[in-house]
């Protein structure tokens, strides 16, 4: 997109632009997020080369959740970390694929923010050449001491400075909040920069899509299954169904969803009764967005950026996109399923932790 004298506004125009309604701003956030645009670059440039590189396929590692990594999962983690762990702005860090905190090396200064990201997100996707993504949360430090804390990391979804997600397809896109509504830019390879190409994002009202993973259905619990049913339009001759898209990977749903009004939903299930999703990797950065652009996210009870979190990888269900829908998500859940609730809470209250069998 261009400016009324023709000029391209690059990301890092734009948020240089958005530090502007700081007075007191040092510019020390505005290159954290330039950091995340390149780093983003970094990781494009490789995905688009993956099959020529030998860096396909499964590496000999597992994730902390006992989950088969991917070479290009460890590649984008590597590059994200090592754009950040010098720069001074950062005190700590935490990515969905290290058990614990992120320390910053004793040989670098630290700074006022912590980074949250999942580095690649849908990296199952991967050999078969379809969407994948980069989802990351930028929260203050809040603590004292120069170091970063597990306190630090754990912070309420709603106490965002910045989230933002990239998504690697057919073309590179990211899209990102500092709380001033939601800004898409488009990676130009023939210039290497992102450039804005969707201002001012909002879910349009009248929603077209759902995204769920139908293979789940037998392991719904009532109140989700009333609830798609719903959305398909069952049991209602009046109501027009929504369509069904499921990619596979988050980010990518999420975005169509965004751009074109729907919900998507990861439910609890009576295999997962406690959800899939990551809250501090993946639920808190889409929530925040997502709510950014007009719509709403919950965890089927309440609000995702309201929850205090109990652990660095908890996990939840999702329900997310135009707020209408997800409003009534809340009321099938709260009417047919009191049975998950009752055993839910005490986990969403930190009240039972997680094992390693979870």
């Amino acid at each position: 997109m261009t400016d009324m004298t023709g000029k391209f506004i690059t990301i890092e125009r734009h948020i240089q632009e958005q530090q502007k309604r700081f007075p007191n701003a040092t510019g020390t956030f505005t290159m954290m997020l330039q950091d995340m645009a390149l780093a983003a670059k970094i990781i494009a440039r490789e995905t688009t080369r993956a099959g020529l590189t030998d860096i396909l396929g499964a590496a000999d590692t597992d994730n902390t959740f006992g989950e088969r990594q991917q070479k290009l999962d460890l590649y984008a983690d590597k590059v994200i970390y090592q754009m950040n762990d010098h720069t001074g702005r950062v005190c700590a860090m935490a990515s969905e694929e290290h058990e614990d905190i992120i320390d910053i090396p004793v040989q670098y200064d630290t700074g006022n923010y912590v980074l949250l990201y999942d580095p690649l997100d849908g990296s199952t996707n991967i050999d078969i050449n379809a969407s994948i993504g980069t989802i990351f949360s930028i929260h203050r430090k809040y603590t004292h001491g120069e170091r970063g804390t597990m306190e630090d990391l754990l912070q309420e979804g709603k106490r965002q400075l910045a989230a933002g997600y990239v998504i690697y397809g057919s073309s590179t896109m990211m899209v990102y909040s500092t709380g001033h509504g939601v800004h898409g830019f488009t990676l130009d390879p023939g210039v290497g920069e992102f450039v804005l190409s969707h201002p001012d994002i909002r879910i349009p009202d009248t929603p077209k899509y759902y995204s769920v993973n139908q293979g789940n259905q037998k392991f719904w619990t009532p109140g989700v299954q009333k609830y798609v049913d719903w959305l398909q339009g069952l049991g209602d001759e009046d109501r027009k169904p929504l369509g069904h898209r499921y990619v596979g990977a988050m980010v990518s749903d999420i975005h169509r969803n965004l751009l074109k009004g729907g919900v998507y939903l990861y439910p609890h299930n009576t295999k997962i009764p406690r959800g899939k999703i990551r809250l501090m990797f993946e639920a808190q950065a889409m929530g925040f967005i997502t709510q950014q652009a007009g719509g709403y996210s919950i965890d089927g009870i309440g609000d995702i950026l309201k929850i205090n979190p109990h652990s660095l990888h908890q996990r939840v269900p999702i329900f997310m996109g135009n707020r209408s829908l997800v409003e009534q998500a809340e009321k099938f859940i709260r009417e047919y399923d009191k049975e998950w609730i009752e055993e839910y809470m005490p986990y969403r209250q930190g009240q039972v932790m997680e094992t390693s069998a979870d």
